[in-house]
């Protein structure tokens, strides 16, 4: 089995449309959630969420890449091309047979799918589609633009497993270059889901919070008056590649990727486990393959998007994998960024990255009334970061359907 490092990172996000300001955002605590500008929010439920800011995808794309792209394909291509920056590839000089692309999106091209549809609905029947129509909008077309954009010509597929998508993408990554069927690996995911269809659908199962008076606060995870999740949208991208590849062309080694986990809870079509059944489980095979026990875990960076039943469930796993009291630190980054349902994953591993070279736990916000039943149980990193030294951090995200993805990164040595 190849090592897999991490040698590129790319951030478009509601904190920040960069790593720089992304991990800054984080690390400060400073909400993305705001009153929603993208439609008229008057007759919904919920009429916020964290959308991106001062953000023009021509400052980064053409025209005529932005009219052939949603904008999930459009936050992809800008998240990997500051994640090829960063990482300092040349491509012509790398063999782009054994580089490929795994991306993730939950909803893909929702966006575009209800634009048309609206105009199909107004029109007298006749069936005039944009050409783009289904490009756009199907989930596996931003990983063959990727590919495009950069000539990669390897393994070259998208994940889908609701909002565990983008990790799932991670791990896939992760073992085919282990498995040396490539050299190098683009993975992430990215989602624009702030659209009427998708915040009015969420409303209607009840997933999100309706604090409308106080958006900033409204993700509070694990605190007894949480009511739902914010939405979130943008990308993360992570350049992966065999360990050998990497020194052979002078990389830069950002992190090392030990572990991945995924399973399922088998239980309800949107509720999770109440034990956290595939938590557990997924958190258990993760630790099996990085080859390290619980206590070598120094922060978990949990799924906690501030539902009732989820959050109570994962602590629940956490307990059964940790026991309680154990010498880490939990945090929810959703409590800053909302929930970036398919990209959430892959910036939340971005987290991770930086939280191994910098020692730095990113905090969890907004949460001041605890479950009573693990108030002291856990360090849950309330209200700001705390420093310490993380030399392995671990990364959970789930999934409607009961799909569940864990991910645990080490400090490069």
């Amino acid at each position: 089995m190849k090592r897999v490092v991490i040698t590129g990172i790319g951030a478009l996000t509601p904190i920040g449309n960069n790593v720089k300001d992304f991990w800054h955002s984080l690390v400060n605590g400073v909400s993305g959630a705001a009153p929603i500008t993208r439609f008229d929010t008057a007759k919904f439920k919920t009429k916020f969420a964290c959308e991106l800011k001062n953000f023009n995808p021509l400052d980064h794309i053409e025209k005529s890449e932005a009219r052939r792209y949603d904008l999930f394909t459009q936050y992809a291509l800008i998240a990997v091309a500051e994640a090829v920056k960063n990482a300092a590839i040349d491509f012509e000089t790398l063999n782009r047979n054994r580089i490929g692309v795994i991306w993730g999106s939950g909803n893909g091209g929702i966006g575009t799918f209800e634009e048309q549809v609206k105009e199909y609905v107004k029109g007298d029947g006749t069936p005039r589609f944009n050409p783009f129509f289904i490009p756009k909008m199907i989930v596996d077309i931003a990983s063959g633009v990727i590919s495009i954009k950069y000539g990669l010509r390897g393994v070259n597929f998208a994940t889908v497993s609701a909002c565990a998508t983008s990790n799932t993408a991670l791990i896939d990554a992760f073992n085919y270059i282990r498995w040396n069927k490539a050299d190098m690996i683009v993975t992430g995911g990215s989602e624009a889901p702030i659209t009427e269809s998708s915040v009015g659908g969420f409303n209607a199962s009840k997933a999100l919070s309706t604090r409308n008076d106080s958006p900033a606060t409204a993700s509070r995870p694990f605190d007894v008056t949480r009511d739902g999740f914010v939405m979130g949208e943008g990308a993360g991208a992570i350049i992966l590649e065999s360990y050998e590849h990497a020194v052979k062309r002078n990389a830069p080694i950002l992190a090392e990727i030990v572990g991945g986990g995924m399973a399922a809870d088998a239980y309800h079509l949107t509720g999770t486990h109440p034990d956290g059944e595939g938590a557990y489980l997924g958190m258990l095979a993760a630790l099996e393959e990085a080859e390290i026990s619980p206590s070598d875990i120094d922060y978990i960076n949990t799924h906690a998007t501030s539902t009732m039943l989820g959050d109570s469930s994962e602590l629940r796993a956490i307990e059964r994998v940790f026991g309680t009291h154990p010498n880490l630190n939990i945090s929810a980054t959703k409590s800053i960024t909302g929930h970036l349902l398919g990209a959430a994953g892959a910036v939340e591993a971005i987290a991770c990255v930086m939280a191994v070279q910098e020692n730095i736990v990113p905090p969890t916000i907004n949460s001041t009334d605890i479950d009573p039943g693990y108030k002291d149980a856990f360090n849950l990193t309330l209200g700001k970061a705390q420093p310490r030294t993380v030399n392995f951090a671990m990364s959970n995200t789930f999934g409607f359907g009961g799909h569940t993805a864990t991910t645990i990164i080490r400090k490069f040595a």
